[in-house]
């Protein structure tokens, strides 16, 4: 069983940064692409971010110059580095480890989820 821990949710209020964290077994780290997702209350998850295997990065338009995903290769961890939080981007927030490979298909592993919530 593969297991995402991940931390640093937290009440902030509007304006506020935070920053998540994801530690991720090193058979894991080394080769899936990394992700955060988020899901609020009636709503679907989404993906906020992520990250390749080789350091490139995707952004949701809703964060894009607002949030920043980096990875420790030294510590095996995922980073969600949260500037500009408004209201709307209270959610649980999940980490993500994904890979496709033609011959087996998607493999995807998922955290517990760790509560932002911004409010003032």
């Amino acid at each position: 069983q593969v297991q995402l821990e991940e931390s640093g949710g937290d009440l902030v209020q509007p304006g506020g940064s935070l920053r998540l964290s994801c530690a991720v077994p090193g058979s894991i780290f080394s080769i899936y692409t990394m992700g955060w997702y988020r899901q609020a209350p009636g709503k679907q998850r989404e993906l906020v971010a992520s990250i390749t295997s080789r350091g490139s990065t995707n952004y949701a338009d809703l964060v894009k110059g607002r949030f920043t995903i980096s990875k420790d290769n030294a510590k095996n961890t995922v980073y969600l580095q949260m500037t500009g939080l408004n209201p709307e981007d209270t959610a649980v927030y999940y980490c993500n480890a994904h890979r496709e490979v033609v011959t087996i298909g998607n493999t995807n592993y998922w955290g517990q989820g760790t509560q932002v919530t911004v409010s003032s």
